[in-house]
């Protein structure tokens, strides 16, 4: 039986044709070069890049007027930095498509008091989301201390951040990271449990086939491009348990976007050994080749 949802007109983007306005860079390989919030200063080494100076870095450097920031390269949640953020983003001509946000509460834990905090840590990054300009946030789904996965408790925990978010014209969507705790299946159960116009999947090349297993990797990737809306990250490798590099087959994962209808952004998240931009720059090209 699907969660019913309060009924609204659900979000409504409008999201650009041509292959390089679908790119967006994640600074979430950037983050050796970007302040993170609990950064300690040092004074014997370089200063790092400022999250505000992100979108201006990666118009220089990738001709690419869209970011997705890190939750974590947030230095400051008060309100003169976030309206500083989104004014330098609006003055660069770019846009935020999304935050990637990292919590550390799980939705679906047995002890409710966890589960509330999982709420209310996302509602914040949707409030920080309507502040900045990004029309969505990728909330994480951490695995529980005190349970293994459960799908009700996880269903009625995201079906309340999914209707505040409502309330703010802000996009929640889950992405397959977690093997355990975010597995595409999972997700996908989730998502169409609650049967929510603002509760979509982030699907992520790569992060599944961590795993080992290829065949089911695909089919999850596949299973969460049906529900895709705005927003996807593009990898081409990553390490597994064992630190070795699996790569992800980009021909098949960009049939599988072209296939689901997919008209969202598709982040460059590259995740492997070597230079970030070097990395990323491939990334673009390889995404530039398979959107033509």
């Amino acid at each position: 039986m699907k969660i019913a949802i309060a009924a609204n007109s659900g979000p409504s983007l409008q999201f650009p044709s041509a292959p390089r306005d679908r790119i967006a860079i994640a600074s979430y390989p950037f983050r050796e070069v970007i302040a993170g919030a609990h950064d300690k200063p040092n004074p014997t080494t370089i200063p790092k890049m400022d999250l505000k100076n992100f979108v201006d870095f990666v118009k220089s450097k990738f001709n690419i007027n869209k970011i997705e920031p890190w939750s974590e390269h947030f230095r400051s949640l008060n309100a003169k930095y976030l309206n500083d953020l989104r004014s330098t983003v609006d003055k660069s001509g770019g846009a935020i498509v999304n935050i990637a946000v990292d919590g550390a509460h799980s939705p679906y834990a047995l002890d409710k008091a966890e589960r509330e905090k999982a709420i209310s840590f996302s509602k914040q990054w949707i409030d920080i989301a309507a502040t900045v300009g990004s029309p969505s946030v990728r909330t994480s789904m951490p695995s529980a201390k005190d349970c293994s996965p459960d799908l009700n408790r996880a269903a009625d925990t995201l079906l309340r951040v999914a209707e505040y978010g409502a309330t703010k014209n802000i996009l929640v969507n889950l992405e397959n990271d977690n093997p355990v705790s975010e597995d595409p299946f999972f997700i996908v159960s989730i998502i169409e449990k609650v049967n929510s116009p603002w509760l979509h999947t982030n699907p992520d090349f790569a992060n599944t086939l961590m795993t080992g297993k290829t065949d089911y990797a695909y089919k999850g990737i596949e299973a969460m491009f049906k529900h895709a809306y705005s927003i996807c990250h593009v990898k081409a490798m990553e390490a597994d348990e064992k630190g070795q590099l699996v790569h992800a087959d980009m021909a098949k994962t960009f049939g599988i976007l072209k296939n689901s209808n997919y008209q969202g952004y598709c982040s460059m998240e590259f995740d492997s050994p070597g230079d970030p931009n070097q990395g990323t720059s491939d990334l673009i090209a390889e995404t530039l080749k398979f959107l033509s």
